[in-house]
């Protein structure tokens, strides 16, 4: 989304985070969590350390939170490499948790070959999602 114009050039407009944040959930709290698709993410960008947020898809994958896309360059994924103190906003809440990169074959298969994730094997082969695509596993503290 583009932000107001600075001196004739455009600039991007960013959506910092509030300062309030919801502390761990509850068992049913992470129920409700796992029924909701569409998230917003805040990650810190790896050079500026600045707030970066986004609005992303996610999914409820045995017990853990997931976030995928298709093969190819991801800020979100690098900002997560060098930073992974992570904000997820969902339903007017701001929840402090951390993010760590999945790589291992196995989870990335089980992700991959789920009905709800079904569309990305449309973008783009199962083998290249299972060694290419970016994916994150978010650790969101839990009573």
């Amino acid at each position: 989304m583009w932000g107001d114009r600075l001196g004739g050039l455009p600039t991007r407009r960013w959506f910092h985070c509030r300062i309030c944040t919801v502390g761990a959930v509850t068992p049913t709290e992470i129920e409700k969590l796992a029924s909701i698709r569409t998230i917003d993410l805040t990650t810190y960008g790896r050079r500026t350390g600045e707030p970066r947020r986004i609005e992303i898809w996610w999914f409820h994958v045995g017990d853990r939170f997931i976030i995928t896309g298709t093969p190819g360059r991801r800020d979100w994924m690098a900002n997560v490499k060098a930073n992974p103190k992570v904000i997820v906003h969902v339903e007017g809440r701001d929840i402090e948790a951390t993010a760590s990169i999945v790589s291992d074959r196995t989870t990335r298969l089980e992700v991959f070959t789920r009905a709800e994730t079904k569309w990305y094997s449309s973008q783009a082969g199962l083998d290249r999602l299972i060694r290419e695509a970016p994916m994150i596993e978010v650790h969101i503290p839990r009573r």
